[in-house]
Protein backbone atom coordinates (compact mmCIF):
# COMPACT_ATOMS: atom_id res chain seq x y z
CA UNK A 1 0.00 0.00 0.00
CA UNK A 2 1.27 2.65 -0.91
CA UNK A 3 1.51 6.17 1.72
CA UNK A 4 -0.24 9.02 0.77
CA UNK A 5 0.68 12.82 2.11
CA UNK A 6 -1.60 12.98 4.59
CA UNK A 7 0.29 9.45 5.94
CA UNK A 8 3.72 11.09 5.33
CA UNK A 9 2.33 14.42 6.97
CA UNK A 10 0.91 12.80 10.33
CA UNK A 11 3.93 10.16 10.38
CA UNK A 12 6.50 12.98 10.36
CA UNK A 13 4.33 15.20 12.81
CA UNK A 14 4.26 12.54 15.26
CA UNK A 15 7.97 12.00 15.27
CA UNK A 16 8.34 15.04 15.50
CA UNK A 17 6.23 15.65 18.45
CA UNK A 18 7.18 12.90 20.52
CA UNK A 19 11.04 13.68 20.08
CA UNK A 20 10.16 17.68 20.80
CA UNK A 21 7.82 15.93 24.06
CA UNK A 22 10.65 13.66 25.27
CA UNK A 23 13.42 16.03 25.26
CA UNK A 24 11.33 18.99 26.73
CA UNK A 25 10.39 16.01 29.67
CA UNK A 26 14.24 15.07 30.20
CA UNK A 27 15.13 18.78 30.47
CA UNK A 28 12.48 19.19 33.42
CA UNK A 29 13.79 16.31 35.24
CA UNK A 30 17.45 17.63 34.51
CA UNK A 31 16.22 21.10 36.21
CA UNK A 32 14.52 19.79 39.37
CA UNK A 33 17.74 17.40 40.25
CA UNK A 34 20.00 20.53 39.68
CA UNK A 35 17.64 22.30 42.11
CA UNK A 36 17.56 19.08 44.65
CA UNK A 37 20.50 18.20 44.20
CA UNK A 38 22.64 21.55 44.02
CA UNK A 39 26.71 21.24 43.05
CA UNK A 40 29.12 23.83 44.01
CA UNK A 41 31.07 22.87 40.73
CA UNK A 42 28.25 23.64 38.73
CA UNK A 43 26.49 26.78 40.22
CA UNK A 44 22.97 27.20 39.17
CA UNK A 45 21.51 30.91 37.34
CA UNK A 46 18.48 32.44 38.59
CA UNK A 47 17.66 33.18 34.68
CA UNK A 48 19.16 30.03 33.50
CA UNK A 49 17.31 27.72 35.16
CA UNK A 50 13.61 29.03 35.62
CA UNK A 51 14.09 29.92 31.23
CA UNK A 52 14.84 26.18 30.49
CA UNK A 53 12.16 25.24 32.90
CA UNK A 54 9.61 27.69 31.34
CA UNK A 55 10.53 26.71 28.15
CA UNK A 56 10.28 22.90 28.24
CA UNK A 57 6.85 23.51 30.30
CA UNK A 58 5.54 25.75 26.91
CA UNK A 59 6.77 22.71 24.52
CA UNK A 60 5.22 19.99 27.07
CA UNK A 61 2.15 22.44 27.26
CA UNK A 62 1.78 22.75 23.34
CA UNK A 63 3.68 19.79 21.63
CA UNK A 64 2.27 16.71 23.85
CA UNK A 65 -1.45 17.36 23.52
CA UNK A 66 -0.39 17.57 19.30
CA UNK A 67 1.53 14.20 19.57
CA UNK A 68 -1.75 12.51 21.81
CA UNK A 69 -3.75 14.06 19.06
CA UNK A 70 -1.82 12.77 16.09
CA UNK A 71 -1.29 9.47 17.35
CA UNK A 72 -5.29 9.47 18.23
CA UNK A 73 -5.83 9.87 14.51
CA UNK A 74 -2.92 7.55 13.64
CA UNK A 75 -4.68 4.83 15.88
CA UNK A 76 -7.83 5.33 14.15
CA UNK A 77 -6.36 4.85 10.74
CA UNK A 78 -4.84 1.53 11.61
CA UNK A 79 -8.64 0.19 12.96
CA UNK A 80 -10.29 1.34 9.75
CA UNK A 81 -7.37 0.18 7.62
CA UNK A 82 -4.77 -2.44 8.99
CA UNK A 83 -2.49 -2.69 6.32
CA UNK A 84 -1.73 0.91 6.73
CA UNK A 85 0.60 -0.40 9.92
CA UNK A 86 2.96 -2.03 6.62
CA UNK A 87 2.92 1.72 5.46
CA UNK A 88 7.09 2.39 4.35
CA UNK A 89 6.98 5.53 5.53
CA UNK A 90 5.52 4.03 9.07
CA UNK A 91 8.36 1.34 9.27
CA UNK A 92 11.33 4.08 8.29
CA UNK A 93 10.20 6.57 11.03
CA UNK A 94 10.11 3.71 14.02
CA UNK A 95 13.33 2.04 12.89
CA UNK A 96 14.93 5.38 13.05
CA UNK A 97 13.03 6.14 16.03
CA UNK A 98 14.62 2.37 17.65
CA UNK A 99 18.22 3.95 16.83
CA UNK A 100 17.42 7.17 18.40
CA UNK A 101 16.37 5.14 21.56
CA UNK A 102 18.87 2.93 21.45
CA UNK A 103 21.93 5.29 20.86
CA UNK A 104 21.01 7.46 23.43
CA UNK A 105 20.62 4.28 26.10
CA UNK A 106 24.61 2.72 25.26
CA UNK A 107 25.88 6.61 25.08
CA UNK A 108 24.17 6.89 28.78
CA UNK A 109 25.81 3.93 29.98
CA UNK A 110 29.07 5.08 28.60
CA UNK A 111 29.14 8.49 30.08
CA UNK A 112 27.90 6.28 33.58
CA UNK A 113 30.85 3.97 33.50
CA UNK A 114 33.36 7.02 32.21
CA UNK A 115 32.07 9.31 35.30
CA UNK A 116 32.17 5.49 37.91
CA UNK A 117 35.89 5.55 36.94
CA UNK A 118 36.17 9.14 37.52
CA UNK A 119 35.02 8.91 40.64
CA UNK A 120 31.59 11.46 39.83
CA UNK A 121 29.26 8.84 40.85
CA UNK A 122 26.71 11.36 42.90
CA UNK A 123 23.22 11.35 43.78
CA UNK A 124 22.67 13.65 41.09
CA UNK A 125 24.29 12.13 38.41
CA UNK A 126 22.70 8.97 38.72
CA UNK A 127 19.52 10.78 38.52
CA UNK A 128 20.05 12.59 35.41
CA UNK A 129 21.24 9.06 34.10
CA UNK A 130 18.10 7.09 35.47
CA UNK A 131 16.22 9.64 33.71
CA UNK A 132 17.69 9.50 30.29
CA UNK A 133 17.43 5.80 30.72
CA UNK A 134 13.87 5.74 31.67
CA UNK A 135 12.62 7.76 28.73
CA UNK A 136 14.57 6.60 26.48
CA UNK A 137 13.81 3.20 27.73
CA UNK A 138 9.86 4.06 27.23
CA UNK A 139 9.84 5.12 23.74
CA UNK A 140 12.65 2.32 22.56
CA UNK A 141 10.04 -0.58 24.43
CA UNK A 142 7.01 0.96 23.10
CA UNK A 143 8.01 1.38 19.48
CA UNK A 144 9.63 -2.03 20.03
CA UNK A 145 6.55 -4.14 20.88
CA UNK A 146 4.58 -1.79 18.72
CA UNK A 147 6.25 -2.61 15.51
CA UNK A 148 6.13 -6.12 16.34
CA UNK A 149 2.56 -5.85 17.08
CA UNK A 150 2.95 -6.94 20.48
CA UNK A 151 0.85 -3.96 22.56
CA UNK A 152 -1.87 -5.73 24.27
CA UNK A 153 -4.62 -3.21 25.54
CA UNK A 154 -3.81 -3.53 28.87
CA UNK A 155 -0.72 -1.49 28.44
CA UNK A 156 -1.75 0.62 26.18
CA UNK A 157 -4.98 1.54 28.58
CA UNK A 158 -1.73 2.18 31.29
CA UNK A 159 0.46 4.15 28.78
CA UNK A 160 -3.01 6.09 27.67
CA UNK A 161 -3.22 7.10 32.02
CA UNK A 162 0.26 6.96 33.21
CA UNK A 163 2.18 9.21 30.73
CA UNK A 164 0.15 12.37 30.46
CA UNK A 165 -0.08 12.05 34.55
CA UNK A 166 3.78 12.27 34.75
CA UNK A 167 3.50 15.34 31.90
CA UNK A 168 0.92 16.79 33.99
CA UNK A 169 2.96 15.93 37.35
CA UNK A 170 6.25 17.50 35.69
CA UNK A 171 4.61 20.88 34.34
CA UNK A 172 2.52 21.50 37.59
CA UNK A 173 6.12 21.24 39.40
CA UNK A 174 7.58 23.70 36.73
CA UNK A 175 4.71 26.24 38.30
CA UNK A 176 6.15 25.24 41.79
CA UNK A 177 9.45 25.83 40.87
CA UNK A 178 9.52 28.91 38.57
CA UNK A 179 6.09 30.45 39.78
CA UNK A 180 3.56 31.91 37.86
CA UNK A 181 3.59 33.83 34.66
CA UNK A 182 2.41 36.60 37.42
CA UNK A 183 5.52 36.37 39.40
CA UNK A 184 8.01 36.04 36.22
CA UNK A 185 6.69 39.65 35.01
CA UNK A 186 7.53 40.86 38.47
CA UNK A 187 10.73 39.31 38.35
CA UNK A 188 11.35 40.86 34.93
CA UNK A 189 10.53 44.66 36.34
CA UNK A 190 12.76 43.90 39.26
CA UNK A 191 15.91 42.97 37.30
CA UNK A 192 15.31 46.36 34.76
CA UNK A 193 15.53 47.60 38.00
CA UNK A 194 18.91 46.37 38.75
CA UNK A 195 19.86 46.91 35.38
CA UNK A 196 18.94 50.70 35.60
CA UNK A 197 21.20 51.38 38.60
CA UNK A 198 24.16 49.37 37.57
CA UNK A 199 24.04 52.01 34.14
CA UNK A 200 23.33 55.14 36.79
CA UNK A 201 25.58 53.67 39.29
CA UNK A 202 28.60 53.39 36.02
CA UNK A 203 27.90 56.99 34.95
CA UNK A 204 28.50 58.42 38.28
CA UNK A 205 31.72 57.12 38.80
CA UNK A 206 32.10 58.52 35.32
CA UNK A 207 30.57 62.10 36.28
CA UNK A 208 33.33 61.81 39.71
CA UNK A 209 36.60 60.97 37.30
CA UNK A 210 35.73 63.69 35.23
CA UNK A 211 34.70 66.16 37.89
CA UNK A 212 35.75 64.72 41.45
CA UNK A 213 32.69 65.27 42.65
CA UNK A 214 29.42 63.38 42.93
CA UNK A 215 26.54 64.84 40.96
CA UNK A 216 24.12 66.31 42.71
CA UNK A 217 21.35 65.15 40.92
CA UNK A 218 20.23 62.80 37.83
CA UNK A 219 20.22 66.05 35.67
CA UNK A 220 23.54 66.17 36.22
CA UNK A 221 24.18 63.13 34.71
CA UNK A 222 22.52 64.02 31.19
CA UNK A 223 24.89 64.21 28.32
CA UNK A 224 24.05 65.28 25.31
CA UNK A 225 26.67 63.68 23.59
CA UNK A 226 26.24 60.04 24.45
CA UNK A 227 23.01 60.91 24.92
CA UNK A 228 22.77 59.19 27.97
CA UNK A 229 19.54 60.41 30.44
CA UNK A 230 18.88 58.40 33.40
CA UNK A 231 16.26 56.08 33.60
CA UNK A 232 13.40 56.19 35.11
CA UNK A 233 11.05 52.73 37.32
CA UNK A 234 9.94 50.55 34.57
CA UNK A 235 6.72 49.61 35.65
CA UNK A 236 5.80 53.07 37.57
CA UNK A 237 7.66 55.52 35.56
CA UNK A 238 9.03 57.00 38.97
CA UNK A 239 12.62 58.74 39.20
CA UNK A 240 15.22 56.16 41.21
CA UNK A 241 16.22 57.07 44.62
CA UNK A 242 19.74 59.04 44.95
CA UNK A 243 20.95 59.89 48.15
CA UNK A 244 24.52 61.65 48.97
CA UNK A 245 25.58 60.45 52.12
CA UNK A 246 29.39 61.86 52.01
CA UNK A 247 31.98 63.53 49.04
CA UNK A 248 32.29 59.65 48.05
CA UNK A 249 29.65 57.63 49.27
CA UNK A 250 25.87 57.64 47.70
CA UNK A 251 23.12 55.46 47.72
CA UNK A 252 20.80 54.00 44.60
CA UNK A 253 17.62 52.89 45.76
CA UNK A 254 13.95 51.43 44.05
CA UNK A 255 10.75 49.72 44.71
CA UNK A 256 10.77 46.13 43.82
CA UNK A 257 8.58 43.58 43.39
CA UNK A 258 9.94 40.11 44.92
CA UNK A 259 13.06 39.84 47.13
CA UNK A 260 15.59 38.66 45.24
CA UNK A 261 16.03 35.18 46.00
CA UNK A 262 12.43 34.46 45.54
CA UNK A 263 12.73 33.75 41.96
CA UNK A 264 12.47 30.08 42.36
CA UNK A 265 10.67 27.82 45.33
CA UNK A 266 14.23 26.34 46.06
CA UNK A 267 15.78 24.57 49.28
CA UNK A 268 17.72 27.18 50.85
CA UNK A 269 21.49 25.57 50.00
CA UNK A 270 20.57 25.25 46.37
CA UNK A 271 19.83 29.10 45.86
CA UNK A 272 20.93 29.65 42.18
CA UNK A 273 24.33 31.60 41.61
CA UNK A 274 24.31 34.95 40.71
CA UNK A 275 27.94 35.61 39.91
CA UNK A 276 30.78 37.34 40.99
CA UNK A 277 29.13 41.12 40.12
CA UNK A 278 25.64 40.37 41.42
CA UNK A 279 26.50 39.46 45.48
CA UNK A 280 26.06 43.31 46.10
CA UNK A 281 22.56 43.74 44.32
CA UNK A 282 20.83 41.67 46.29
CA UNK A 283 17.48 43.05 47.07
CA UNK A 284 14.03 42.85 49.61
CA UNK A 285 11.09 43.39 48.58
CA UNK A 286 9.30 47.01 48.90
CA UNK A 287 12.67 49.96 48.67
CA UNK A 288 15.99 48.74 48.98
CA UNK A 289 18.97 51.23 49.06
CA UNK A 290 22.30 50.29 47.42
CA UNK A 291 25.07 51.85 49.34
CA UNK A 292 28.48 52.76 47.07
CA UNK A 293 32.06 53.94 48.47
CA UNK A 294 34.15 55.64 45.72
CA UNK A 295 37.96 54.43 46.41
CA UNK A 296 39.92 56.95 44.70
CA UNK A 297 42.76 54.96 44.53
CA UNK A 298 41.26 52.41 42.17
CA UNK A 299 40.46 55.26 39.62
CA UNK A 300 43.43 57.61 39.91
CA UNK A 301 45.36 56.52 37.13
CA UNK A 302 42.48 57.53 34.90
CA UNK A 303 41.96 60.59 36.53
CA UNK A 304 45.23 61.64 35.74
CA UNK A 305 44.60 60.57 31.81
CA UNK A 306 41.39 62.73 32.33
CA UNK A 307 43.57 65.37 33.68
Amino acid sequence: MKSTPKDVFLHLLSILALYISASSLITLFFQYINILFPDKLQPLYYSGVADLIRYAMASLIIVFPVFVFVSWTLNNDYNAEPEKRGLKIRRWLVHFTLFVAAAIIVGDLVVLVYNFLGGDLTARFILKVLSFLSVAGAVFIFYLLDLRDKLSSSVLKILVWAVPAIILASIVAGFFTAGSPFKARLYRFDEQRVSDLQMIQNEIINYWIQKEELPGDFGDLKNSITGFMAPADPETNIVYGYNIKGKLVFELCANFNLDSTEVLRVPEEAIPYKGAYGQNWDYKKGNTCFARAIDPELYKDTVKVMR
